[in-house]
């Protein structure tokens, strides 16, 4: 009866050890919210729910620790940063340049552990251990339990000698693929770049709206004095005043947009520098900086440069060469490798064993005898003769790795080309649109002061005035734009071409 409890109490355990028990730890049912056991700190603890019929919203518990808010960068509140300094800042404090050059040392590092399989590998091993042994000599005789005890120590030593180019060729790829980490590396500050300055200039763009939105109220203001004194002295009527006030409440909605807009590609620039959206920094005004822009070289003079220089063509250009060394790497697992190994030994006690157990390795097989040294040096060629194909399949995995990486660069170039030219035409048009908003601007600025002057002294319309305080609203707005897009276009292309290291000038 005991063995029969015994044996229930096993199966038990084992029935509750299973890996489907592990269902107790996710949520309950479809239906129900999932709430976890916490630590007093708030930290959620792995495990088994405390209760199988939770009730109540689907809210995670709170971490006061994850509420931290991260640190400020150390910012002058009062100097007004230039995009240069901003970028700068960018580059020290975005998660994006910090992982990519981790990415590159890692890549660095796996070319410097495929280099070291040129070395040889040596391992030390130290055994401690009982031996017993238990049976009958004869028919006759009694039971015999004999045993002992002892230690062994080995150092063992393996060596590839020659393998046909095989390691080479792995190190080759693994160098190439470091290549390609570091080109990304390179890539990952130009997007970083790239993203600062279009939000800088997003922003100039926005706070220049917020200007211009200030002035129109300002503009919008005089034409109601206006309009007002006309009433007073009785050449205006009360509709005309009431126009003139609602021009005014509009004005002053448009600002409030204005500066709510200004507002948030301010936080879209902390975000693009890789800065909590909480710290105050002064962002410098370049609405007063000229446009000379020269685009002197030919289309064809820029997408050659930019083929030469992009870090898509550059890792892509790369990534060939590494499937290709990695091609050669599998063909050589083909061909015989040469080898050298060796092991020295040491046994004492009365241990005896005919081999060194180890764990992840496989050194020489040795017939020990007890307290004495022991040494066996081992040469020999290995020939792989059948691996059920997969071989043959790594190889044309290899080969289709290869064709894969040589469509990918055709692609890149391709897309390479498209960019440029894209980006090219784009900053031309750019620059000719904010030639032609600025002339625009002009005239609305001369058409809305003529309109102004003419209601004032009773020879125009309120309808003229308010008319013309629209247009040159939205006359400013898209001068504003346009010198905003020329400089992002200016920006784009050089991204593009892969010119894109520093700040754009």
């Amino acid at each position: 009866m005991r063995k029969t409890e015994v044996l229930a109490a096993l199966a038990s355990l084992l029935v509750a050890g299973c890996a489907t028990s592990a269902l107790r730890m996710a949520p309950p049912r479809y239906d129900r919210p999932w709430q976890p056991q916490t630590t007093e700190a708030g930290e959620i603890v792995p495990g088994e729910l405390p209760s199988q019929n939770p009730s109540g919203p689907y809210l995670l518990p709170s971490n006061p620790a994850l509420g931290v808010m991260p640190p400020t960068a150390s910012v002058n509140a009062t100097h007004p940063y230039t995009l240069p300094e901003l970028i700068d800042i960018a580059e020290t404090d975005n998660p994006e340049t910090r992982v990519a050059w981790d990415d590159a040392r890692n890549a660095a590092l796996r070319a410097g552990i495929a280099e070291s399989t040129f070395l040889p590998n040596v391992t030390a091993s130290v055994l401690a251990g009982y031996q017993g042994f238990h049976g009958h000599i004869s028919a006759e005789s009694p039971s015999a339990i004999t045993g002992g005890n002892g230690v062994i120590s080995a150092v063992s030593a393996q060596w590839l000698l020659f393998d046909f180019g095989e390691r080479s060729d792995v190190v080759d790829a693994a160098k190439q693929m470091s290549v390609i980490s570091n080109i990304q590396f390179t890539g990952a500050h130009q997007q970083v770049i790239y993203n600062v300055s279009i939000a800088f200039y997003a922003n100039a763009a926005a706070c220049a709206r917020a200007k211009n939105a200030k002035r129109s109220l300002k503009d919008a203001q005089d034409v109601q004095a206006a309009a007002e004194a006309r009433f007073k002295h009785g050449i205006g009527t009360v509709v005309e005043a009431a126009q003139a006030r609602q021009a005014t409440a509009q004005a002053r909605l448009a600002m409030v947009q204005a500066d709510g807009a200004a507002q948030n590609t301010y936080f879209a620039l902390l975000s693009a520098i890789g800065i909590p959206p909480t710290a105050e920094i002064k962002i410098a005004d370049i609405s007063n900086r000229k446009l000379s822009f020269a685009l002197t070289s030919s289309a064809d003079r820029i997408v050659s440069d930019a083929l030469a220089r992009r870090p898509d063509m550059l890792s892509a250009y790369a990534a060939e060469r590494a499937s290709a060394a990695n091609v050669k790497a599998t063909e050589a697992e083909f061909l015989p490798k040469l080898f050298v190994a060796a092991t020295g030994t040491y046994a004492t006690g009365q241990l005896g064993i005919n081999a060194v157990p180890s764990v992840g390795q496989t050194p020489a097989t040795l017939n020990l005898t007890n307290h004495q040294l022991g040494a066996i040096v081992i040469a020999g060629i290995t020939v792989p003769i059948y691996d059920a194909g997969v071989r043959d399949a790594a190889l044309a995995q290899a080969k289709s790795n290869a064709d894969r990486a040589e469509a990918i660069f055709k692609r890149a170039r391709e897309d390479a080309i498209r960019e440029v030219v894209s980006a090219q035409n784009t900053l031309r048009t750019s620059l000719s649109a904010y030639d032609a908003a600025r002339a625009l601007e002009d005239a609305s600025q001369t058409t809305f002061d003529a309109a102004t002057s003419s209601y004032r002294h009773g020879i125009g319309s309120l309808t003229d005035a308010t008319s013309a305080e629209a247009a040159l609203l939205a006359a400013r707005n898209a001068s504003a734009d346009a010198y905003s897009s020329a400089l992002s276009a200016a920006a784009t292309l050089a991204l593009a071409t892969g010119s894109l290291g520093a700040a754009p000038e």
